[in-house]
């Protein structure tokens, strides 16, 4: 599995989950404590999160960190290319 395929996983499910909560990536960054352009580096695949970051925008959008963690899974398996 690709280390970039996983930051993208995680930003196209980062940005689901901020858009069904209705926030703004500037939102989500105060509720989370982080900084507006690293949301948006998160969500185009550019940075990876730490552990540390995964919850605290876990708890932002009001989502178990494990449900996020299958939510990417569920992302990278169904975008997987076939062999």
């Amino acid at each position: 599995m690709d280390k970039n395929a996983i930051a993208v996983s995680f930003g196209l499910v980062l940005r689901d989950l901020r858009k069904d909560a209705g926030l703004s990536q500037e939102q989500l960054g105060f509720e989370a404590g982080l900084q507006r352009n690293y949301i948006s580096e998160l969500e185009l695949g550019q940075k990876q999160p730490s552990v540390t970051t995964l919850f605290k925008l876990s708890k932002a959008l009001k989502v178990k960190p494990e449900k996020f963690a299958k939510l990417i899974a569920n992302n990278l398996s169904t975008n997987q290319p076939q062999s």
